[in-house]
């Protein structure tokens, strides 16, 4: 396939302005390359001089000592749970364990057995009857009334608020004076 000459030039001028934007283009991104170089330099060189030294003051003054009164007061909880465990329930524990096992050394001997039967038959009704002592009742004290009454006037109070909220007071409303778009300005004649 043969091209005229005119057109031979026109692709030729064209090949030139493709290879001028190439170059140009390679430029800018050789530019671009080298300006992207120095802002991460001086990204980095900020980082170190300016972000790292706040960051490390912030985590020394603020953070460090929080962490460290946390863990003192962690530790604290620890030991004072330690002690308890070891004063309070270690004790009772061994005191109920002991007592148990008192009880079931008590209940092998054979002079408690007898004394276990006769109480089982006297409560089945073979012996004399056992009497059931009921504690006596708890009357009511002065505290339940002092509430009854603090009660019934914080409810008057409520009443009497809603009363003076609901109620209808005349003068409370403002009077129409007539026509919206007429205003009365108030001058002497």
């Amino acid at each position: 396939m043969s091209l005229s000459r005119k057109r031979q030039r026109e692709l030729k001028r064209l090949k030139r302005s493709a290879e001028e934007l190439w170059d140009e283009q390679r430029e800018a991104i050789e530019h671009a390359s080298a300006v992207l170089k120095d802002a991460r330099r001086q990204a980095a060189n900020y980082a170190r001089e300016e972000v790292a030294p706040r960051v490390r003051d912030t985590y020394e003054e603020r953070v460090r000592p929080a962490m460290a009164g946390g863990i003192a007061a962690s530790r604290h909880a620890a030991s004072t749970a330690r002690e308890r465990f070891a004063d309070d329930v270690l004790p009772a524990l061994s005191g109920t364990i002991g007592s148990a096992l008192a009880l079931l050394e008590v209940a092998k001997d054979p002079r408690v057995r007898e004394v276990v039967r006769r109480a089982g038959s006297v409560a089945s009704g073979t012996g004399r009857k056992l009497r059931v002592v009921e504690p006596p009742r708890k009357s009511a004290g002065p505290g339940r009334y002092i509430l009854i009454g603090l009660g019934a006037v914080a409810a008057a109070g409520v009443l009497y608020a809603a009363w003076q909220t609901l109620r209808a007071d005349d003068d409370l409303w403002i009077e129409d004076l007539g026509d919206p778009g007429s205003v009365d300005v108030g001058v002497d004649e």
